[in-house]
């Protein structure tokens, strides 16, 4: 199946350039262009694109409240933030907002189409050595929303909360099942448990909760 993107950036040049860059893809096809974030949710909505490719800073309506409606109306639209610095709270809004993961602006050709496939194929775009850093960054925020409520944890399994710690420290679900000596299909319904008991999007998500809720400190 073709993968449909909606590349979002207030830059015509950058627009074009990732156009260009995953219409060159078999499996990929960039089916429109928006300008700013309130463009991006009138053709998310008209088009139902897999995945946004979604710039954070732009006028009339930013890539972080964008994220939010589109998160909010459209589930089936996954968003994937495309930032200039790794570690900016900006992203990490974004993060918490319903994205499904970031890539640099400079990456790769390659990079860029698998983090479109990864993110179409309902994963979350999670790379150990940076969102994790990220995450970690700005967790510690004094003026960060409140971690989230006692009762929410309270509601998950021991195992549960295991899982969601691994999962916040970047580990994938094969990874965790060998962390834990069980198959991964458990491991997959433990997550997906965690996902709908806690009402997470995505892996990225339940890494950003993990974090505010203390259950992993801030390093």
């Amino acid at each position: 199946m073709t993968i449909r993107v909606l590349v979002v950036d207030d830059q015509v040049m950058v627009r074009e350039g990732f156009s260009v860059l995953l219409n060159a893809m078999p499996d990929i096809e960039v089916i429109g262009e928006a300008v700013n974030g309130r463009e991006a949710v009138s053709k998310v909505a008209e088009l139902a694109p897999d995945v946004v490719l979604m710039d954070i800073r732009m006028p009339e309506l930013n890539g972080i409240e964008a994220t939010r409606e589109i998160v909010a109306s459209h589930a089936e639209s996954k968003v994937l933030v495309l930032t200039t610095f790794d570690l900016d709270e900006y992203v990490y809004q974004a993060l918490r907002a319903g994205a499904s993961g970031f890539l640099l602006k400079d990456a790769s050709a390659r990079q860029l189409a698998d983090g479109v496939r990864v993110v179409a194929a309902g994963e979350a775009l999670l790379a150990p050595t940076v969102t994790r850093r990220l995450i970690t960054e700005f967790s510690k925020i004094s003026q960060a929303p409140k971690p989230p409520a006692l009762s929410q944890v309270g509601e998950l399994t021991e195992r549960e909360t295991e899982v969601l710690v691994l999962i916040a420290q970047g580990l994938s679900n094969a990874e965790i099942a060998s962390h834990l000596v069980v198959a991964e299909s458990t491991i997959k319904t433990h997550v997906s448990r965690v996902l709908v008991k806690l009402g997470l999007r995505d892996r990225t998500q339940a890494a950003v909760f993990a974090y505010e809720a203390r259950l992993v400190t801030p390093s």
